[in-house]
């Protein structure tokens, strides 16, 4: 989105200090600036004040600050707090977009979808979504405000580690579609119950207007009787139950699922691109919320036919020994890692091992919960190597290292799942596999 150095000194109520720029875009990161953007220093680990002229040298053409900016120094929005100007600089984005904005939570499946979702819509509409899994209070303004001039849909993810989280999400995006994917065990140890989850990602849907769509999973109980918490027209959607409906009537080799669809709007049947049999379920969640949107069934099928995931999410790897690599190592809690082992099951090979790391943030059920994992791997004949979660069972590892030298050699008929929470940092044990 292109603005004025002035206008976002208005909408952020700071003080303009040098030329009234054209800024295209916000970055907060200053290895990411290609050039032209506001850059947005975030005060956190790091400061991020400290990166402002490394930022200016890649070519922002702003920056906000809460410091004396430097004399002489490129144009400067001098705030009070930069996150939060962020925050009211994503509120002033909103203004510029359409009513056609889209809301993805649930306790699984929200990057999945969300990247689905964007597929379809960009089938007929100039589209902007999330980046990877940018769904908190940076992640959601970032969204808004580097959507290009134009656009007409954007589709945006949100996370929650709290009540009223996603309530302030919706304050900034104003969603005129919510979509709960399921409500599960992730972050229990947060919340402290998987209820306490759904009334936290049940604020998206009281979030929307009377006009717009609540679109939910009814085949889970939690999130269907959100309907009852919003005005929202509602449309449902499941495997084998709800107003948009699925079934899986196969996985082909590389664990690609073949769907068949059914709405209200005619039916279907196709493979699509994404792995793993659970991936059915986040299509039809996001031909739901794209025909609730007035997208028609064809471009759904164009979209979903088209569509790719974001990194490190059920990416199947041949490795130059042969071996079949399943990345699944983005995050894991309970409902996603039991979906990685049975895909895994699933893989034409003849030796199947699942190294998995730690399910985070899961608080007392953690220990129970790993159990159970570890013994449906072994139900399901896999080998399993722990890392540094010996409450899975199975071969363990201090580290991913160990976890390599425990795994051994691997070749033509291995098939290998990497799955792990982000604090288990299993991605570079993943891309060693998949590279050697």
């Amino acid at each position: 989105m292109e603005l004025q150095a002035s206008e976002v000194a208005q909408a952020t109520g700071g003080t303009l200090v040098g030329p009234d720029v054209v800024v295209r875009g916000v970055a907060i990161d200053s290895r990411l600036v290609g050039g032209g953007e506001l850059f947005v220093p975030i005060v956190g680990v790091r400061d991020g004040h400290d990166f402002v002229a490394t930022a200016l040298a890649a070519g922002a053409a702003a920056y906000l600050t809460s410091r004396a900016p430097a004399a002489g120094a490129a144009t400067a929005i001098v705030v009070a707090d930069t996150a939060a100007a962020l925050t009211a600089l994503g509120r002033a984005a909103r203004t510029r977009l359409p009513d056609r904005v889209v809301g993805i939570t649930g306790s699984v499946g929200k990057t999945s979808t969300k990247d689905l979702l964007a597929s379809v819509f960009a089938r007929r509409l100039v589209t902007a979504a999330s980046a990877k899994s940018f769904n908190n209070e940076l992640g959601v303004p970032l969204t808004l405000v580097n959507a290009p001039d134009g656009t007409e849909a954007v589709v945006v993810e949100m996370g929650a580690r709290g009540r009223g989280h996603i309530a302030s999400l919706c304050e900034i995006a104003r969603p005129t579609v919510g979509l709960v994917t399921t409500v599960g065990a992730a972050h229990t140890e947060l919340f402290g119950s998987v209820e306490e989850v759904a009334a936290a990602k049940g604020e998206l849907v009281e979030s929307l207007p009377t006009t717009g769509t609540a679109v939910l999973n009814a085949g889970v109980p939690l999130v269907a009787a959100m309907a009852g918490r919003t005005s929202a027209t509602v449309l449902t959607f499941g495997m084998g139950c709800g107003e948009v409906r699925g079934e899986v009537l196969g996985v082909d080799p590389s664990l690609r699922p073949c769907l068949d669809l059914q709405t209200p709007w005619g039916s279907v049947a196709l493979w699509l691109p994404v792995r793993g049999e659970h991936q059915a379920a986040n299509a039809v969640a996001a031909a739901a919320a794209a025909l609730a949107c007035g997208v028609t069934l064809t471009q759904v099928v164009q979209g979903l036919r088209q569509a790719t995931l974001s990194e490190w999410r059920m990416q199947l790897d041949l490795a130059p020994s042969g071996a079949l690599v399943l990345n699944d190592a983005y995050n894991a809690n309970p409902v996603s890692t039991e979906a990685a082992l049975r895909s895994l099951a699933q893989l034409p090979v003849e030796r199947r091992t699942a190294i998995l790391g730690m399910m985070a943030e899961l608080g007392d059920i953690g220990p129970a919960e790993h159990r159970r994992l570890g013994e449906l791997a072994a139900e399901l004949g896999l080998r399993l190597i722990s890392v540094a979660a010996p409450d899975y069972g199975g071969e363990q590892a201090a580290d991913p290292d160990e976890a390599l030298r425990l795994l051994g050699p691997v070749g033509a008929g291995d098939g290998v799942l990497v799955k792990g929470s982000r604090a288990a940092g299993l991605e570079g044990l993943a891309g060693r596999l998949a590279t050697t």
